[in-house]
């Protein structure tokens, strides 16, 4: 174990230590989730990076996830024709690739995965791979089974996790519902995923397999921030009890399919509405913010952040980009940064290939501000009594799945195997 291994290791009970000291009741200390969400972290890096047969597993994720990746591209293609080939691509009538554009190159990859996770559903393959999760959360941390099915869901899903909990909602304590919205943020839609393997995965060939052991990794850490900041003081409904989830069955695989690809659009048009405001909102903002100091929002962010940047193990060459890119997600949406991350590896801007893996992880959530108001609006709508609770408790919810996302980057930064840094290595030159 190398130095920048070593404060990875430090920096992970330093994210422990400030969720502590943010924490609604510090002499409330759950150390039984701090361990075992700890432990399940460790041991799933330790499989995923480390072992042989886990590091074939992650190499099998990785081919899976391009392979459906091309798949979708298929229709892309047909659709929009030349704008959907990436910068250097030809396509079939030997015509060229006139740039990146987001909107017809990444986003309609989402409505391809939306299908595919529906029809997923509709043959209970994914309701069978949550459940597993949601017993070991519910049964080794000993938290609500409401609130473990929610963050397992996470794993796979976005905000729509929240309908297979909808009946417990209404009962939840405010601990629970901290917990769901931190699962939320902390975690990435495997619909979204696409997006980033679109952006990322000709420059880092592992992108894929890489996204989907954070999304994994963060489930647990969102669990232990989210009890730290918002300790349990209450009595939950379904305390240490594995529950079932609430899922809407379609009548038939093709119904699953087009309620899947209805869905994909409405978040393509989601995301695109969020970047068009977002972004000319924040650009109105550094205008103003220029006019009294030659400085933008994102870079004033960006200095608070160059500590936490150091404790996840970056190395210092580093660490001013990758601050700027936690930065950029704060305050506009993952999305963004993941395309600057693009960026700055094909540029080759990034000295340290330990950089990219790292940030990777840590960048692996919807811990944005925007993101936020979607979590709590979305909950809310399901059960419009409590929304005066979810909004009571999402900012103590982001800054836990931000402190989650930052302590999973930690953690892959523990275990990295150099070969893998080695690989990335040669593959960005």
């Amino acid at each position: 174990m190398n130095n920048y291994n070593l404060i990875s290791l430090g920096g992970i009970l330093g994210f422990l230590f400030l969720a502590w000291i943010f924490s609604k009741n510090r002499r409330n200390l759950n150390l039984r989730i701090i361990i075992w969400g700890i432990f399940l972290q460790f041991l799933f890096a330790l499989f995923i990076f480390r072992l042989p047969v886990g590091l074939w597993f992650f190499e099998w994720m990785n081919v899976a996830v391009v392979k459906l990746l091309s798949f979708a591209k298929g229709g892309i293609y047909f659709v929009f024709g030349p704008l959907a080939l990436s910068p250097g691509e030809s396509g079939p009538l030997a015509e060229q690739s006139i740039g990146f554009i987001l909107a017809f190159q990444a986003l309609p990859a989402a409505v391809f995965f939306s299908a595919l996770m529906a029809l997923l559903y509709y043959l209970g393959i994914m309701q069978k791979i949550i459940r597993i999760f949601s017993y070991i959360f519910t049964r080794l941390m000993k938290i609500s089974g409401a609130e473990s099915l929610c963050v397992a869901s996470n794993i796979m899903v976005g905000v729509e996790s929240a309908f297979t909990v909808r009946p417990y909602i209404e009962k939840m304590t405010r601990s629970e519902l901290c917990t769901i919205l931190t699962a939320g943020m902390a975690t990435i839609a495997s619909t979204v995923m696409a997006i980033y393997v679109g952006f990322l995965y000709k420059v880092f060939p592992n992108i894929a397999g890489h996204l989907v052991s954070a999304s994994i990794l963060s489930a647990p850490a969102a669990i232990v921030m989210s009890k730290l900041i918002y300790p349990e003081d209450d009595n939950p409904q379904t305390l240490g009890r594995v529950v079932e989830g609430d899922y809407h069955k379609t009548s038939s695989w093709v119904e699953s399919i087009i309620i899947g690809s209805i869905e994909g659009v409405k978040l393509c048009v989601g995301i695109v509405a969020l970047l068009l405001s977002f972004l000319g909102l924040l650009a109105m903002l550094d205008w103003i913010i220029g006019l009294i100091a030659d400085v933008s929002l994102q870079k004033i962010l960006s200095y608070f952040y160059l500590p936490l940047t150091y404790m996840m193990g970056i190395p210092l060459a580093d660490i001013s980009k990758v601050a700027d890119l936690l930065a950029a997600r704060t305050i506009v949406t993952e999305l963004v940064s993941y395309k600057n991350l693009s960026d700055l590896v094909s540029q080759g801007a990034l000295v340290d290939p330990r950089s990219i893996i790292i940030t990777t992880y840590a960048l692996c959530g919807f811990a944005h501000i925007a993101s936020l108001a979607i979590f709590v609006g979305g909950i809310s709508g399901l059960v419009p009594g409590r929304a005066k609770d979810l909004a009571g408790v999402g900012f103590r919810a982001l800054l836990a799945a931000t402190l989650a996302c930052l302590m999973t980057g930690a953690v892959a930064g523990v275990f990295i195997n150099p070969h893998q840094t080695t690989l990335l290595n040669l593959a960005v030159r």
